[in-house]
């Protein structure tokens, strides 16, 4: 197992590198401008609420954008989820389905390994991946932090808000693993996660302006995403749970990889009874 992890980890270092370095840029510049923007604050939040609100929802709070949570929810975690989201989809349900529509698994299980063992080097290798993107964005925020001499906040507590991203990239990514194990091909199960994960965005950033979306936040998974505003203390209980969460959809992709016939190569066929064989 050791080996088929340290095979999918440095298979990502390519887009760990990609995705790392350039959201860690985008903290580092933060940082950089936090006690520019903080002076001229007054300014711009008079610009800001210019726009229309329902627009100005998918950037966080608003109202709080003076705050150092509201800040980095602003110019950085609110929508940044959704982005390296796409990260966590396409890799996770490229984790084993790509091999197997390339005609390459059935080889690498026809060597002495257990398909637990190779499912579990693969999800590790995934899951150190994400972590590696995150802690190249915190040292973003680390190298900053200095210019920024009027942000409250510590470095530790920057961390936390990068573990709320963590448990819900693991979620989707996780999800994407499971699609791709039930669902004829990786396209679909990419595209399935990637609409869940959009339409969630849009109903929890919607539903700061729109009052009957209220009622059917509590369903989407970024409901439970503090974004920024966990640097002024994470959610246990939420971070945990979408870990659990996570579990479940892990567990659930790994029973799926265990009973079912892999294929040679392409994509597999929609089995509907009477209708297609």
């Amino acid at each position: 197992m050791k080996t088929i992890f340290r095979f999918t980890f440095t298979g990502l270092l390519g887009q760990i590198l990609g995705w790392g370095i350039s959201f860690g840029l985008l903290a580092w510049y933060v940082m950089v401008l936090h006690d520019t923007f903080i002076n001229q604050g007054t300014q711009y939040f008079d610009f800001i609420k210019s726009y229309p609100p329902e627009l100005m929802a998918f950037f966080g709070d608003m109202t709080k954008i003076l705050s150092p949570g509201g800040l980095l929810d602003t110019t950085l975690f609110s929508y940044g989820v959704m982005v390296l989201g796409i990260f966590s989809i396409l890799a996770g349900s490229g984790l084993l389905a790509s091999d197997e529509e390339t005609g390459k698994l059935d080889l690498i299980q026809a060597h002495p390994i257990s398909r637990s063992a190779l499912f579990f080097g693969r999800f590790f290798g995934l899951t150190a991946a994400t972590a590696a993107i995150l802690l190249l964005v915190w040292c973003g925020f680390a190298i900053g932090y200095p210019s920024a001499k009027n942000f409250s906040e510590s470095l530790a507590a920057i961390g936390l808000p990068l573990l709320a991203m963590f448990a819900e990239l693991m979620l989707f990514g996780s999800f994407a693993i499971w699609l791709s194990m039930i669902l004829p091909s990786r396209t679909i199960a990419a595209s399935t996660a990637g609409i869940v994960l959009v339409v969630s965005y849009f109903i929890s950033s919607l539903s700061r302006v729109i009052e009957n979306l209220k009622h059917i936040d509590f369903i989407s998974p970024l409901h439970y995403y503090q974004g920024g505003f966990a640097v002024d203390g994470l959610n246990w209980s939420w971070f945990i749970g979408l870990l659990l969460i996570a579990g479940f959809f892990t567990l659930a992709a790994l029973y799926s990889y265990q009973l079912r016939d892999l294929r040679v190569s392409g994509e597999r066929n929609w089995h509907i009874p009477g209708l297609i064989n």
